[in-house]
């Protein structure tokens, strides 16, 4: 009775109504709420394994051994509230990571309805290449880390003890996590925007030099390390791949150029015209209208009605 009672509210289009619509996307963000609340169970759970794991990257004292100058550090908590503080901000930010597939497809199940089908056909693109690269880009990140973390502590004065809040760590960690993970995102950026018209490859081609100089400097500034290893590892590949996204809009933009020679056209700039001038066929008679309707009579021989000499309109 209740599905009878759903279908009897849609319009003859098949169209729901706006409430049908905030009930499924009530229903959808449930089912990932549900999803991220299982997984930071579990987190919480394995709450310990976890922070050993992103705080490996810290080369933390032995237990007898106290922190003097750069060599090693000691992971503490600062105040009474900081280890239940951590322990929840860990467990939601692992909930949200790991359970995201269930509610990111959640929120695309709710949105592709509404969606052209080449727009699905780039969506599922985008979000094909997009996690790959993220990926690629956090395990960057998680392999630079004990190398930026060195070189931080190394800088500590002797005399000086390292102790670092778990929290700072756990926060570092995450930023760096992202920061990697979001840079390799750009080419698939900039090749989004060719596909949809708003970039050109040939454009893209000629900001190479600035492209170049700025992902070298996100790189230096991001990689606190005294080496260039930090920096080559992160821009390289950025690099390497921003070429192949410019690679990929010149091709797209000379198979456009073929299936349409006006495609790169600004919404104001004129396309080329044939000014080719042709021949003209024989000239047609045709016969003149009277310049009044109301000056003929209606009579098969088309005569005008006279008075007095004049022609007679009234």
């Amino acid at each position: 009775m209740l599905k009878s009672a759903r279908k009897q509210e849609k319009d003859p289009e098949g169209r729901m109504p706006l409430v049908e619509h905030l009930r499924e996307l009530r229903n959808r963000m449930a089912k990932g709420l549900l999803a991220i609340a299982a997984v930071t169970i579990v987190a919480l759970v394995y709450s310990e394994e976890l922070m050993q794991f992103l705080t490996k990257s810290v080369p933390t004292c032995a237990p007898d051994v106290t922190s003097n100058g750069g060599n090693c550090a000691i992971v503490s908590f600062n105040t009474l509230m900081a280890p239940f503080s951590t322990t929840i901000q860990l467990s939601l930010t692992t909930g949200l990571v790991v359970a995201s597939p269930i509610w990111l497809y959640q929120l695309w199940a709710f949105v592709a309805p509404g969606l052209h089908k080449n727009e699905k056909k780039y969506t599922y693109a985008f979000v094909g290449a997009a996690v790959p690269l993220f990926a690629a880009g956090a395990y960057l990140a998680y392999l630079i880390l004990p190398i930026s973390v060195k070189v931080l502590i190394s800088l500590t004065p002797e005399g000086s003890a390292n102790i670092l809040s778990l929290g700072d760590v756990l926060d570092f960690t995450l930023r760096m996590v992202l920061v990697f993970g979001l840079a390799f995102e750009l080419p698939l950026v900039l090749v989004m925007l060719n596909l949809t018209g708003v970039l050109t490859g040939r454009r893209m081609a000629g900001w190479w030099r600035g492209v170049i100089m700025g992902v070298f400097v996100f790189g230096a500034v991001i990689t606190p390390t005294t080496d260039p290893v930090g920096m080559i590892a992160l821009a390289g590949p950025i690099t390497v791949l921003y070429f192949g996204a410019v690679g990929f809009s010149l091709l797209n933009d000379r198979r456009r150029r073929r299936n349409d020679p006006d495609a790169e056209l600004d919404d104001d700039e004129a396309s080329a015209l044939d000014l080719t001038p042709e021949t003209v066929g024989a000239v047609e008679s045709v016969s003149a209208p009277r310049a009044l309707p109301e000056q003929a009579t209606g009579e098969p021989g088309g005569g005008v009605r006279r008075l007095n000499g004049y022609d007679d309109i009234t």
